[in-house]
């Protein structure tokens, strides 16, 4: 599992960092990859990377402001052209789904697959599978906005070779149904419960991205024990005023959250312009009196989120 950041920037795209967007790396865990935002050249980013847009079946939208939104038209017509035929799935608040049709419509485009659309609501489970569930929370900006929480479910424990050698259990296809928890009776006639031979289970990881937001209590329900929060960081520390009045989070607004919620790991995005440089730094440093496991992201930046 890892997050490469596509966008780190806040507003409009600059010299050293485009608008908002993030991908979550589940290759190794089930060849996928989710998106969550996708402004203005998002698909330019992925040119850069070993991303392949036919492996992302999932978009998650923060919120409709054009810097979160912008790359979608392109992304999803260019999918179609590079050969993604599959099913992709769409998350985000009211009015996402009139903004794609629109737009498709209007420019008379043609995908060569199918759109789901989910409307995420406060408080809602919006997806779950065998391996995963994400949760949405509302967050406070002058539109609705959402953080997603993403739960990886619990992995089995693994399957222990050298008690099955010393009870002269034979290798083999029964080690497999064995691990996956089952009853088998081998040919001597001895029966066996897989459950007798896995160790302790290991937990999944849990990985939060929050849309744009000022200070809302809402924020614990997302971060709470998260193994990494991704949190926007538009404004520094002397300027909590100017976060409140324009609905953004200062970096220890993010850092206190983090302590709050007994996280491990901050990644702070959604950088203002004016911000480069040592100033970036300067807001990595800041964050890190509060909570020391902070680091200001930049484009292209790949975090690796190993199990625990």
């Amino acid at each position: 599992m890892e997050l490469e950041f596509l966008g780190t920037g806040a507003g409009t795209p600059g010299k050293f960092r485009n608008v908002t967007s993030v991908a979550l790396k589940l290759l190794d865990e089930s060849n996928e990859v989710w998106l969550f935002d996708c402004g203005e050249a998002t698909q330019h980013q992925i040119l850069r990377t070993n991303l392949k847009p036919r492996k992302i079946d999932k978009i998650f939208i923060t919120h409709l402001h054009g810097d979160h939104i912008f790359g979608l038209p392109g992304f999803l017509s260019s999918r179609s052209f590079q050969g993604g035929n599959s099913d992709l799935t769409l998350f985000g608040p009211k009015g996402l789904k009139s903004f794609i049709q629109t737009t498709l419509r209007v420019s008379d485009t043609r995908l060569n697959y199918k759109i789901n659309y989910v409307e995420v609501q406060n408080d809602k489970v919006v997806f779950e599978d065998s391996n995963y569930i994400v949760k949405a929370w509302s967050l406070d900006h002058r539109i609705d906005s959402y953080g997603y929480r993403v739960e990886e479910k619990s992995h089995p424990g693994e399957l222990q070779v050298e008690k099955l050698k010393e009870l002269g259990i034979p290798s083999g296809p029964v080690y497999g149904q064995l691990k996956a928890g089952q009853t088998v009776t081998l040919a001597d006639g001895r029966t066996f419960d897989g459950h007798d031979f896995l160790g302790e289970p290991k937990n999944g990881r849990i990985v939060t991205v929050f849309g744009d937001t000022r200070k809302t209590d809402n924020s614990i329900h997302l971060a709470e024990n998260a193994d990494v929060i991704v949190h926007e960081s538009t404004f520094a520390k002397d300027e909590s005023r100017l976060a409140h009045n324009y609905y953004h989070s200062t970096n220890i607004q993010a850092a206190e959250l983090a302590v709050k919620a007994h996280a491990k790991e901050l990644y702070l995005t959604h950088i203002s312009a004016r911000y480069t440089g040592k100033m970036a730094k300067e807001l990595e440093k800041q964050a890190q009196t509060v909570f020391p496991n902070t680091k200001v992201v930049k484009d292209f930046d790949i975090i690796d989120i190993p199990l625990k």
